[in-house]
């Protein structure tokens, strides 16, 4: 069976080992208002807690800036996935930036780290869509503990390969993870599990113009594959209909041939192997039992992780500022 089963996606998608979750955020935020704030709000918005489906944006859990302010994480990787948009990063080791448009942001929690995510209101004039995927990569037990580290992957570096099928019509496939037809991302951070490429950890952003043809390549009988239509209107998926805002689980040990539609569509794929090791999950936690979530909170209640030297739970870079990344208080500055 190719296709193992089909079904509608919410914000929170339906992932596999060794994914835990994915987050998709799609905003039509308003204007801005000179301050990287909306020039309004919406009267629906809960403060502190605003994830309304049905309204056009959401503030999530910021107050003046939509965001998620200062907030710890241990156990697992982020990998952040910006299509369009901004986000202002800060975290506990003194690290900031601000990436958007194309970039991804990999970060490993590891042994425990406190950061911020917020959305810069930055164009007055325009109104300043954004849309990005949060997805969650386990860490097996042996690297829990790995030094907590982020590194970018500006859109620039990430490869496109461009597949042109039997009647000319092209498919853009972004390699974020993994490979395709030999051509390989960039390195994530090594105690990813996505780093050794015998776990076949795949992240493809996929374009297929209107009536393209594309196809999943096969991996390995062992191989957890999602498949996330999340722009467009339908599609063929191995004689089955595929249609926007619905996922697919499949068969990583068989090509998959999509057929498009009428309409350009965007999918999101994510595949590997699973890691074979027991999960215990709590709200930013993720680890192997119970006991090591307990003691996640205890070290965090004690440590804070390093603490928080920034001006605000959920601080923002100047409104000027482009895309960049500072490392540890200056230690290392990138641009893209």
């Amino acid at each position: 069976m190719k296709v193992i089963k089909i079904e509608e996606m919410g914000f929170q998608l339906q992932v596999k080992n060794p994914f835990i979750v994915c987050f998709h955020h799609k905003d039509l935020f308003p204007k801005g208002n000179g301050k990287m704030e909306p020039a309004y709000y919406l009267e629906s918005r809960r403060i502190g807690e605003d994830f309304d489906h049905n309204a056009p944006w959401r503030m999530y859990f910021g107050d003046t800036v939509p965001g998620f302010p200062v907030h710890p994480h241990r156990g697992f990787e982020t990998i952040t996935v910006v299509t369009e948009g901004f986000v202002d990063h800060f975290d506990s080791k003194g690290s900031k930036g601000r990436y958007g448009q194309g970039d991804v942001q990999w970060m490993t929690a590891g042994a425990g780290i406190q950061h911020s995510e917020m959305f810069p209101i930055l164009s007055e004039t325009e109104d300043n869509p954004m849309e990005l995927f949060q997805i969650w990569l386990n860490l097996p037990r042996k690297d829990k503990f790995a030094t907590p580290a982020y590194k970018m992957l500006w859109n620039e570096q990430i490869p496109v390969v461009e597949e042109k099928d039997a009647n000319g019509h092209i498919s853009n496939i972004k390699v974020i993870a993994g490979n395709y037809k030999n051509i390989q991302s960039p390195d994530p951070l090594p105690a990813s599990w996505a780093y050794n490429r015998g776990n076949h950890v795949n992240i493809w952003l996929i374009t297929m113009q209107p009536e393209a043809e594309f196809t999943i390549p096969k991996v390995s009988p062992t191989l957890n594959r999602m498949l996330y239509l999340y722009e467009g209107r339908e599609m063929d998926l191995e004689g089955q209909q595929l249609t926007v805002n619905h996922c697919a689980e499949l068969n990583g040990n068989e090509d998959i041939v999509l057929k498009n539609g009428t309409t350009e569509s965007r999918l999101l794929l994510l595949e590997g192997e699973p890691i074979r090791e027991s999960v215990a999950t709590y709200g930013p936690f993720v680890m192997n039992t119970r006991n090591e979530i307990e003691q996640a909170i205890a070290d965090y209640e004690a440590t804070h992780f390093g603490g928080w030297q920034w001006y605000s739970p959920g601080p923002v870079n100047e409104s000027g500022d482009g895309r960049f990344a500072d490392y540890e208080n200056g230690k290392q500055v990138e641009k893209p």
